[in-house]
């Protein structure tokens, strides 16, 4: 956290301002999985359906400013409670299935919003939707101002990191964590776990709305694509390659896999083959992923001293 604080700064000494929308990108992206990470690491809930939120976040954004309603607190609201309800009305249906049969009815209700939005030609459609102002907060915030916005993301991981490292070490996050591990159980000592579980999904729900808000600012255009199953997917991905059940894994894993492919892209056009090779090697040989590989680093290191 404190190396991506000096971010700014030190892309700015080195002349490379592309590498600040990199790095922006990926915190937007590292509070949406971090969201996820609350419910897949921590709960044993694989929704792949996630991006789901992170469209009705851009949306909130979006079609208000399509309407000339800039209100950044606005846009803020919309997002978050849209995609709390949606994550409250999808979560109360989802949650009565478990395994394969909770990952494909997550990914259903999410390919509908995806089509739903596809179909509503008034806000462009498959073709999307372009974002003419940024989310306006008066004198309190520029949202115009890259390094700005850069640092309102830092400070949104921040606090979203500080609220799951305080749930999942909370009474409610331990029966969270203690369905995940054995659900009859945690009914039979007396915990109502279908409610634990459907309020830790709509926290998550509504944290990755905030991070689709963000995202929308950030891109300046919107379209169902962001909320696709193969998004999903991705965040999926971001979550293990960075380390499930850990406070910082999905950043660690939304870093990698953003820089990796962002390297992979300028050196080669099949750069895809080799970041799938290099993705499932990761999954098949760094148990715990890049969390659990620091983690025993650093255990080693301590042993050595």
């Amino acid at each position: 956290m404190v190396l991506l604080a000096f971010a700014p700064p030190i892309i700015e000494a080195l002349d490379q301002a592309f590498w600040l929308d990199v790095f922006t990108r990926m915190l937007i992206l590292s509070i949406a999985a971090a969201s996820l990470n609350l419910i897949l690491g921590f709960g044993g809930m694989v929704s792949f359906g996630h991006a789901a939120f992170l469209g009705i976040g851009a949306y909130a954004v979006g079609i208000p400013a399509y309407y000339d309603e800039y209100s950044g607190f606005l846009h803020i609201l919309l997002a978050v409670a849209c995609a709390a309800l949606y994550a409250l009305i999808t979560g109360a249906i989802s949650l009565r299935t478990k395994g394969v049969h909770f990952i494909m009815i997550t990914m259903a209700f999410g390919q509908m919003m995806f089509y739903g939005f596809v179909s509503l030609e008034e806000y462009g459609g498959d073709d999307g939707l372009i974002i003419y102002e940024r989310s306006n907060f008066g004198d309190l915030i520029d949202m115009y101002d890259d390094t700005t916005f850069y640092y309102v993301c830092l400070v949104s991981l921040a606090v979203v990191l500080f609220i799951v490292h305080r749930l999942v070490n909370s009474r409610f996050g331990m029966v969270v964590k203690g369905s995940k591990s054995n659900e009859r159980r945690m009914g039979a000592l007396g915990f109502p776990t279908y409610r634990y579980r459907l309020t830790a999904y709509v926290i998550s729900g509504a944290i990755c709305g905030y991070a689709g808000a963000l995202l929308g600012n950030f891109t300046e255009f919107i379209s169902p694509e962001m909320m696709d199953w193969t998004r999903s997917g991705e965040l999926i991905f971001m979550v293990v390659l960075g380390g499930t059940a850990t406070i910082f894994g999905p950043v660690y894993g939304v870093l990698a896999f953003l820089v990796i492919e962002e390297i992979l892209s300028a050196i080669t056009t099949y750069w895809h083959l080799i970041f799938g090779l290099l993705l499932v090697l990761v999954v098949l040989f760094v148990q715990g992923g890049i969390a659990g590989l620091l983690r025993r680093w650093f255990s080693k290191k301590k042993e050595a001293v």
